[in-house]
């Protein structure tokens, strides 16, 4: 593909916080919005380039994601960190394991490839009289830029509060989940990105996430032309937030489809 452009297509097929929004027991004005795009699930992306779909994490929704959005093949999974909003919806991969008739690769820092083997132990141990179908993969540390299918990646070191976790670069596109500090070295592997798409939580500081004030400041040191804002609480009502956020900023929802062309 060198010389030639290829298609990058992004789809969010979740915008929300851990708790997802509309929270359990919460009777908040957003919580019981009539507006769709207030309705968030846990944080996911589908990144396809030219006819290779990859998956950022693997969230509590991950079936309904898919079902709401047509996700009938991955060729890969990308895992941010090990927490438990974005890869307890794991075992939904033996779908695709299904459909496709091979394993799949799941990708990840040391920890979180560590942190999988240790929560979804019965999906990489050898049990040949487990009672059920489960999901055939296999893990592949990340340890600095790689590819799937011939699309180039780049693994991109965050800071969720004292947690080092992983955004993901494509070409002009970058995925910046759950991150309170972008470290120097990782504003650099950030530079020339068009669109980003990253946390921002809700107004008010927190210790782990990007508030808004802060991403919209990571935004411009970065450039990018637009940013959306991911892992979203239920502080922020869409419609309202998006008219107060400067121009070049928005929020992202569920099921956006952002389309541009990687040079």
């Amino acid at each position: 593909m060198r010389g030639m452009s290829r298609q990058l297509r992004v789809v969010l097929l979740g915008t929300g916080t851990s708790t997802g929004v509309p929270m359990i027991g919460c009777d908040c004005p957003v919580c019981c919005s009539e507006d769709p795009l207030d309705q968030r699930s846990r944080s996911s992306i589908l990144v396809t380039v030219d006819d290779h779909p990859i998956l950022i994490d693997t969230t509590p929704e991950l079936r309904m994601q898919c079902v709401r959005n047509g996700v009938r093949r991955i060729e890969a999974v990308l895992f941010t960190h090990f927490h438990a909003d974005h890869v307890v919806g794991l075992d939904d991969l033996r779908r695709f394991n299904d459909l496709q008739k091979r394993s799949l690769t799941c990708y990840g820092d040391a920890a979180t490839v560590l942190g999988l083997r240790q929560m979804f132990s019965y999906a990489f141990e050898h049990l040949p009289n487990y009672p059920s179908t489960k999901p055939q993969l296999e893990l592949q540390t990340i340890d600095g830029a790689f590819d799937v299918c011939g699309v180039p990646i780049i693994p991109i070191p965050l800071y969720h509060g004292p947690l080092p976790v992983l955004g993901f670069r494509f070409g002009p596109f970058a995925y910046c989940t759950d991150c309170s500090r972008i470290p120097d070295e990782s504003m650099q592997l950030l530079k020339g990105v068009e669109i980003l798409v990253i946390d921002g939580l809700r107004w008010r500081p927190h210790p782990t996430h990007f508030n808004i004030e802060q991403a919209t400041d990571a935004a411009r040191q970065i450039g990018a032309r637009q940013t959306y804002f991911t892992h979203i609480a239920h502080d922020l009502p869409h419609a309202a937030t998006n008219d107060s956020l400067p121009d070049g900023t928005a929020l992202g929802y569920d099921g956006q489809i952002i389309e541009l062309v990687w040079a």
